[in-house]
């Protein structure tokens, strides 16, 4: 399946069952995400301005209850809570978007560069982060998932998965390396050093990388429309 040999006494961390990964890269990121919702201008927020950032905090904290340090558990009820968290994050980031869209359209958004600038690169950052959780949370059925080791089929092919040699004998792909990859598809506009394997994780990150292009594209246009 994987093009070598796979001892089955001695499997990779990604394919067997592991203690899970922690909890806290993946908190800091949904911490800063809040907190990016939070501080984003009236006008590119969703509105009212507190409601998705809240809801996002409320079921944050009972995923946190329910695997407090090492993501392991799963249940009919988590998953769900899971996915509707990163759900309400993309509304969030998609309204954002496209109101920062059109504001570089139309010139709603003044002409100070600097200004300008941060406000885009407050919604590349959400979108980084929300593609980063949607990955994560996909792959091979979520972070419990992956810990129980049940489905040897990956979403994403890691280069640690095809040079087992090169890595360590406990390496399997935490929120970090999705959080890289989520980084490097969105600045490159295409994959890098992970390859997407099935449909769903080819069609986010073609949805990622072309958001990127758009607003990288309508910045750089609304930048040179300044400077004439």
């Amino acid at each position: 399946m994987l093009g070598f040999e796979v001892d089955p006494l001695n499997l990779p961390a990604w394919l067997r069952r592991t203690r899970g990964e922690h909890r806290l890269p993946v908190a800091v990121a949904i911490a800063a995400l809040i907190a990016l919702q939070l501080a984003m201008p009236t006008h590119l927020a969703f509105q009212p301005r507190y409601l998705l950032p809240a809801l996002e905090a409320a079921i944050f904290v009972v995923l946190l209850i329910a695997n407090p340090v090492r993501i392991t558990r799963e249940s009919a009820h988590l998953r769900p809570l899971g996915l509707a968290l990163v759900a309400i994050a993309s509304i969030a980031t998609l309204w954002s978007g496209w109101r920062l869209a059109s504001g570089l359209i139309d010139g709603a958004l003044g002409d100070e560069p600097v200004a300008v600038l941060l406000k885009a690169a407050a919604v590349w950052f959400t979108n980084v982060i929300v593609a980063a959780l949607w990955y994560w949370e996909f792959d091979r059925g979520g972070p419990a998932a992956r810990a129980s080791g049940r489905n040897p089929y990956p979403d994403f092919l890691f280069p640690q998965m095809t040079a087992p040699e090169l890595a360590k004998p406990d390496w399997e792909p935490t929120f970090v390396d999705y959080l890289y990859l989520s980084f490097t598809n969105t600045t490159a506009f295409s994959p890098t050093d992970t390859l997407p394997l099935s449909r769903w994780a080819k069609m986010t990150m073609l949805l990622q990388s072309a958001s990127s292009l758009v607003l990288v594209a309508l910045v750089i246009a609304r930048a040179v429309n300044a400077l004439q």
